[in-house]
């Protein structure tokens, strides 16, 4: 379906660079398709669940320098992810803007607060013991969402408010990202900008 179709939230996002090429499809009223593969296990599971209950389709390919290691092709999956959500949003649709979830997964519960002000930023203290997950190293984690918030252009808080499994507390943080953003990105009543200001930046 082309991307400027009126009323479809969609984007096709490609970066490449000397060290990674990225390519994201994204549908923002999908929900139904995910086809993930950044050649990091456990970061596709978490892409796959950050999709999953984002009710998106998503569509991410990924080709990084792997055999250094993982934090390249992590920071640039979330800079081209951030940037088709902020490509696929229409500035002159409503939408709600803000919403926040307290998600519980097992032992860990995180609470998600974000705001598609334009303007990106990324608080948190997730707060990792192990050095990695399923390949996905647990510093790159951060590193992703910050990404994602500059180039979606979205001031996002995450906070660990209990947890005793690294896994677990991972896999809240993708998910309750996820339930946020599709909240967030709900269109609203209201006509127009979702700023006084009359536009988001």
């Amino acid at each position: 379906m082309p991307k400027d179709t009126p009323g479809v939230r969609y984007a096709e996002v490609d970066r490449e660079t000397k060290e990674t090429r990225v390519q994201v499809v994204l549908d923002l009223d999908g929900g139904t398709r995910r086809d993930i593969h950044t050649g990091i296990p456990f970061f596709d599971h978490m892409l796959q669940q950050f999709a999953f209950h984002g009710l998106m389709d998503v569509g991410i390919t990924a080709e990084g320098d792997l055999e250094i290691d993982d934090h390249h092709t992590v920071e640039d999956v979330g800079i081209v992810l951030g940037k088709a959500i902020r490509q696929a949003l229409n500035p002159s649709e409503g939408i709600v803007r803000y919403a926040s979830i307290t998600l519980p997964m097992d032992d860990s519960l995180v609470l998600c607060a974000l705001d598609i002000s334009g303007r990106g930023a990324f608080y948190h203290d997730l707060r990792f013991k192990r050095e990695s997950l399923g390949g996905l190293s647990t510093e790159c984690v951060a590193e992703f969402f910050k990404s994602v918030a500059i180039h979606g252009g979205i001031t996002l808080h995450l906070r660990q408010l209990a947890s005793e499994n690294d896994h677990h507390l991972c896999e809240a943080s993708f998910k309750a990202f996820g339930k946020a953003l599709v909240a967030a990105t709900r269109l609203s009543d209201r006509r127009g900008s979702s700023s006084t200001k009359g536009h988001l930046d």
